[in-house]
C-alpha cells in the first residue's frame, strides 16, 4: 500500500516548527566551551561562537543580558553559558540565546589572580627595593611546609649533602585546602615573633611545597599569605611547585627558588666549597704571615744596622764638641779683630775731630793764604790792568769823537736835539755843528730833500 504524500509546507512554517520543537523540548541548556569568534557591534549585542575539539555553536547575547557579565570576554576564553536553544527563523540558523555567562575552571582563577597581582604591584609589594638580602650561608633555617610532603624531604636531603651543620626549624602547616592559607600566614608571623622575642634564631625562612595544579597551589596566591611574606623581617625564599609554576608568593618573597631543593641550595653553601675556601684562606694566611715575618726581619736588621754602641756615640759627641769649640774660638777671634778695627777707626775719627787738630789745620790754612796773598793780589791787579786797557781801547774805537776825527760832524738845533734829517730844519734856523776839534754855528739858507 503506497504511503500518503506529505503536505508541503513553507520554509517559514518549517523553521517555526523547528524553533518550537527546540524551545519546548530542550528548554534552557548550560554549555561549557571556548569562545571561537566574538563580535560586539554598536547595538550592544554580542555575537559569538562556542567550540570544542569537533563542533561549534552559534550564540547571541543581547545587551540586556550581557550588562550583568562581570568580565570582558575575548576569543580563547573558556566560559560557562546558560540560555535557550533556538532557531533564527529569517535565516534558519541554529543558535543559543545566552542569558548568563561566567568564566569556567582555571580561567576564573586566573582572572582573580591577575586582579590581585595588579593590586599588590600597585602597592609596591613586588619592588626590589623592599626585598631583604639573603645571607650567603644560613645555619638556622626555618621551613614552612607540610611535615609529610616531599618538599621537606627534599630540603633535608639537600642540607644533609651540602651543609650537615645547618639546623632546620619546621613550622608544620597544610599546603592545600581551605585551612592552608591562614596556617601559612600564621606560621610566618610566629617565626618572626620568636625571632623578635629572641626565643629562637632563624636566619632564613623557606615557604613552599611540591608541584601541582593551579587549584593545588592556590593558597600561595592568596592575599593573606602575600602580605604575611611582605611584612616579615626574616628574609623569605619562596619555593612553590616546580620550575614552571609561578605564584604571588614568588613575586613578594625576597628570593624565588624554582623548587624546594633549589631553595635549600640557595641558602647554604656546599661543605666542599667551605673546605676549599678554608684551604684557600689557610694558604693565603700562611703566605701573608711569611711576608709579614720577612718584613719584620728586614726592619729588625735595618734597626740593628742603625744601632750604635754608647762609647761610639760618646766619641762622636766629643768630636762634635771639639769641632764646636774650635769653631767658637775662631768666631770669637774674628769678632775681636773686627771690634779692634772698629775701635781704631773710631779713635782716628775722634782724633781728626779734636779742636786742637782743627785749630792747627786752620792756622796752617791761614799761613798758606798769607804766603799766597801778595802774589794773588799782584795777579789780580795785572789782570784788571789788562782788562782796563782792553776796555779803553774798545771805548776809543767806539767813541763818536773817533767818528768826528774821520771828517764827520754832529748837527744840533737850538734845543740841543740832533738833526739827522733836512726836514727837521727850516730856512733861517740856527744850527750848531760839532767837529773833531771845535764847534761851528750856522744859519740855514736852503733845505733839500
Amino acid at each position: 500500500m503506497p504511503l500518503p504524500k506529505p503536505t508541503p509546507v513553507s520554509v517559514s512554517e518549517l523553521n517555526r516548527k523547528a524553533k518550537s520543537l527546540l524551545e519546548n523540548h530542550l528548554g534552557e541548556v548550560c554549555v561549557e566551551a571556548e569562545i571561537g569568534d566574538l563580535s560586539k557591534p554598536n547595538s550592544g549585542h554580542w555575537y559569538f561562537s562556542l567550540k570544542d575539539g569537533r563542533s561549534q555553536l552559534r550564540c547571541a547575547m543581547f545587551r540586556r543580558a550581557n550588562q550583568s557579565v562581570k568580565f570582558q570576554p575575548k576569543v580563547g576564553d573558556s566560559v560557562i553559558v546558560r540560555g535557550l536553544l533556538s532557531i533564527y527563523e529569517a535565516r534558519g540558523d541554529y543558535q543559543l540565546i545566552v542569558d548568563q555567562m561566567e568564566v569556567s575552571g582555571d580561567g576564573a582563577l586566573q582572572r582573580q589572580l591577575e586582579a590581585l597581582k595588579q593590586k599588590l604591584q600597585a602597592e609596591g609589594l613586588f619592588d626590589s627595593s623592599r626585598k631583604l638580602p639573603v645571607p650567603e650561608h644560613c645555619e638556622r633555617i626555618g621551613v614552612i611546609t607540610s611535615p609529610t610532603g616531599a618538599a621537606i624531604e627534599d630540603i633535608i636531603s639537600v642540607l644533609n649533602r651540602r651543609s650537615p651543620s645547618s639546623h632546620i626549624a619546621l613550622f608544620p602547616v597544610q599546603v592545600q585546602g581551605s585551612l592552608a592559607v591562614q596556617q601559612i600566614a600564621d606560621a610566618i608571623d610566629q617565626a618572626n615573633a620568636l625571632v623578635r622575642t629572641q626565643q629562637r634564631v632563624v636566619d632564613i625562612l623557606i615557604v613552599g611545597r611540591g608541584g601541582g595544579s593551579l587549584e593545588d597551589l592556590w593558597c600561595f596566591n592568596e592575599e593573606i599569605v602575600a602580605r604575611a611574606i611582605a611584612r616579615s623581617s626574616i628574609p623569605i625564599v619562596s619555593a612553590v611547585g616546580h620550575e614552571i609554576d609561578f605564584t604571588l608568593s614568588d613575586l613578594v618573597a625576597d628570593v624565588r627558588a624554582a623548587t624546594p631543593s633549589h631553595a635549600a641550595e640557595l641558602v647554604t653553601r656546599d661543605s666542599l666549597e667551605w673546605l676549599q675556601l678554608i684551604d684557600s684562606h689557610t694558604a693565603r694566611m700562611k703566605l701573608l704571615t711569611k711576608q709579614k715575618l720577612n718584613e719584620r726581619c728586614a726592619t729588625l736588621a735595618n734597626l740593628q744596622a742603625r744601632l750604635t754602641h754608647p762609647q761610639q756615640r760618646l766619641t762622636l759627641i766629643q768630636e762634635r764638641l771639639s769641632r764646636s769649640k774650635e769653631r767658637a774660638t775662631l768666631l770669637i777671634k774674628q769678632h775681636l779683630t773686627r771690634d779692634k778695627q772698629r775701635v781704631n777707626q773710631a779713635l782716628l775719627s775722634l782724633f781728626a775731630a779734636s779742636p786742637q787738630m782743627i785749630i792747627k789745620q786752620r792756622k796752617e790754612a791761614v799761613s798758606t793764604m798769607i804766603e799766597r796773598l801778595p802774589s794773588q793780589i799782584e795777579k789780580v791787579i795785572r789782570r784788571d790792568s789788562q782788562r782796563v786797557v782792553h776796555l779803553k781801547t774798545l771805548l776809543t774805537s767806539l767813541s763818536p769823537l773817533a767818528t768826528l776825527e774821520r771828517g764827520y760832524a754832529i748837527v744840533s738845533n737850538e734845543q740841543g736835539q740832533v738833526v739827522n734829517n733836512s726836514s727837521a730844519a727850516n730856512v733861517g734856523d740856527t744850527l750848531s755843528v760839532r767837529l773833531h776839534r771845535g764847534e761851528l754855528t750856522t744859519v740855514v739858507s736852503e733845505t733839500q730833500e
